[in-house]
């Protein structure tokens, strides 16, 4: 069965995605902002399947903006938890797929600190994973 995504689907699935590395990066502030989203773009970059593809093109319409880290929660966590609620109704072995690409990116921009995770990104892990399954 082919799967056919809107535009806003996609757009919606994207911002989730390179979203919850936008929100690691600035978790990781403190350490290594850009070695964050580095290697949470690395891992949403070698994600494969219908996910990989929408993943790998910014669609058109697609915004990432806040001036705050909270703007871009506020755009973020809902957008992770509408794109699990598409995928689960419409292609559910890709909702598996979606989450764990977006759990990889996440432990990927995590791992980039020594040792533990800061509070401060251990805590939006959190968060971006409650909203995965809030679905």
């Amino acid at each position: 069965m082919s799967i056919t995504l809107t535009d806003q689907d996609k757009i919606t699935l994207w911002t989730a995605a390179w979203g919850a590395v936008s929100l690691m990066s600035a978790a990781g502030a403190a350490g290594s902002a850009h070695r964050a989203g580095t290697e949470g773009s690395i891992a949403l970059t070698s994600a494969t399947g219908l996910v990989g593809h929408v993943l790998a093109k910014k669609p058109k319409g697609a915004k990432l903006n806040g001036k705050s880290v909270a703007e871009l929660a506020d755009t973020v966590l809902p957008a992770l938890t509408a794109a699990m609620s598409l995928l689960k109704e419409q292609a559910p072995a890709e909702a598996g797929n979606f989450r764990s690409t977006v759990i990889i990116a996440i432990d990927a921009a995590t791992r980039t600190h020594q040792g533990e995770p800061s509070p401060t990104m251990a805590e939006m892990a959190r968060k971006i994973t409650e909203a995965l399954d809030a679905a």
